[in-house]
Parts: structure tokens; C-alpha cells; sequence
């Protein structure tokens, strides 16, 4: 184990777009990084592009399938194993995809990958963060107003439609952040909800989502696409300003706090899905 005076930081979809963007701010800035990509090969390159940027050394890569729940769990192990500290948790990782599939643990596949992933990593790594504390975490979300159906999160009874999917996904990163900002208050740990700008991303991969995906956005929601650098800095204020010491709890875009849909709003709900969720990823 490699043992640091200087921050560690883990950020996940670490090879592409706005991980890849952290990624490179964070190593700039002296930092140990971890990436989290899912492609041994795209990941190694981005890396090496990282590295010779910022001729930071202090890189390290970790290869997991999100949507895999025993992935997840290898994986924070490998970082326990690897780190002796985190000050940093990026939640980067987003999917979305044309047609409704499941998991390895039969779930649809962008609930496993943009909620249930992230609430299960971040549960095991808690320790080493609470440890390393003050400590940072970040999920990143979107801004779609919209609601989960908790009796359906698999989309066993309603046809499919993956901007909903992906939507609602996305959704329970807030509930998740609202709820874990409950329970860490006092640790030492933050956590914050981040609306990074809609931006020029390989989101959906290669089966084609990606482009019709982009494609909705811009044309439904008339959103103007910024780079992932300037995508990037909304996080990094979140991450890195000392004006967010000790903030916890809120759902930013950029500097500024904004409004969570209705459901998220309620501790109710919030606690809910904690709970749906903790099955989920057979945490209880």
C-alpha cells in the first residue's frame, strides 16, 4: 500500500468527458487519482494522457463493470488495498441505453450503473473516507424534472423509454445524496449532488444511444453543450473551494444551489429508496 501526505481523490468514468476532465484538474493540482474506467485499454491511454499533461506519477487505474454489483465490490477493495487514505469521491460514472436490459444481478441496466453503483461503492469506501475526514463526496446529477415509480424501478409494467431511465436513475443520485448528507452529519464527511451543464460526452457507448441521446437533449431541451473542461469546473467548486467546507447536502450547478424536484425534496422518499436501495445491493 502506498502510503501519502497529499490528497487522494477516486473518481469514477474516469477514461472520457468530464471524469476524465477531474481527473486531469485533480493530478494537475498534486493529488493521487484513481480512475475508475471500465476499459483496461482506453483507460491505460487516458492515464498515460493525464501523466504526461501533468507529470504527476501518483496515477493509479482500477478496470470495474458498474453494472456488476460483485464488480463494485472487488473494486473497493482494490482501492482499500491500494490507498491507506480518501479525501475524495467522484460519482462520474452515467450510462443510458436505446432498449431495456438487466444486469448481471437483474436490474435494469442504468439503475445499476447511475444509482445503485454509486450508493454501494460509496458505502464501502465510507470508512477509509471518514478516516481521511474532512473528506469530500460528490455525486454527479442531472436536471430532469421528473419522478421515480418505486413499485417499478425495474420497468417490469411500463413500456421502456430511456430518457425516463435514464432520468429516474439519475433522480435517485439525489435521494441518495439528501439522505447520506443525514447521516454523515457530524463525521467530517460532506456529500453534494452536482449538475455539471449538459456537455459533449460518449454517454450510452457505442449502441448507439449516444447519439440519439444527445440528440434529444439539444433538441428537447434546447440546451447549449459545454465542453467537459468548462463541465469540469462546476465539480471541482464543489470539490476543491473552501467555501464549500463543511457543506453538505445540496444540489448545485456550479456556485449557485438549485431547486431538486418535488420527490427528492421529501424525507419520506428519500428514506425510501435508501431502503429499496440497501436490498438492492443486498446491504441489509
Amino acid at each position: 500500500m502506498e502510503h501519502h501526505t497529499v490528497k487522494t481523490a477516486l473518481v469514477t468514468g474516469a477514461n472520457s468527458g468530464l471524469g476524465l476532465a477531474v481527473a486531469e484538474a485533480l493530478a494537475a493540482d498534486g493529488m493521487r487519482v484513481g480512475l475508475v474506467v471500465r476499459d483496461a485499454a482506453r483507460g491505460q491511454q487516458a492515464l498515460d494522457e493525464i501523466r504526461r499533461k501533468t507529470e504527476n506519477t501518483h496515477l493509479a487505474l482500477f478496470t470495474a463493470d458498474l453494472a456488476d454489483q460483485s464488480e463494485v465490490r472487488r473494486l473497493a477493495d482494490e482501492v482499500k488495498d491500494r490507498f491507506d487514505a480518501l479525501h475524495l469521491l467522484i460519482n462520474n460514472a452515467g450510462t443510458a441505453f436505446k432498449e431495456r436490459r438487466l444486469s448481471p444481478d437483474g436490474i435494469e441496466s442504468a439503475l445499476a450503473v447511475n444509482h445503485l453503483a454509486p450508493f454501494l461503492l460509496t458505502h464501502l469506501l465510507l470508512e477509509s473516507l471518514k478516516a481521511s475526514a474532512p473528506a469530500r463526496i460528490i455525486n454527479v446529477g442531472t436536471r430532469m424534472d421528473t419522478a421515480m415509480d418505486f413499485d417499478d424501478l425495474n420497468w417490469e409494467r411500463r413500456p421502456y423509454r430511456m430518457m425516463q431511465a435514464y432520468g429516474q436513475s439519475k433522480l435517485g443520485m439525489l435521494h441518495f445524496t439528501f439522505e447520506l448528507a443525514r447521516r454523515l452529519e457530524g463525521s467530517g464527511v460532506t456529500v453534494n449532488c452536482v449538475f455539471p451543464g449538459v456537455f459533449n460526452s460518449n454517454l450510452g457507448g457505442t449502441d448507439g444511444a449516444q447519439g440519439l441521446f444527445w440528440k434529444l437533449l439539444k433538441v428537447g431541451l434546447g440546451w447549449a453543450l459545454p465542453s467537459p473542461e468548462q463541465a469540469a469546473k462546476r465539480v471541482l467548486y464543489a470539490l476543491q473551494s473552501p467555501e464549500m467546507t463543511g457543506v453538505s447536502g445540496k444540489y448545485l450547478a456550479g456556485e449557485k444551489e438549485i431547486q431538486a424536484p418535488d420527490q427528492a425534496r421529501s424525507a419520506e422518499a428519500n428514506r425510501q429508496l435508501w431502503e429499496i436501495t440497501e436490498q438492492l445491493t443486498r446491504m441489509r
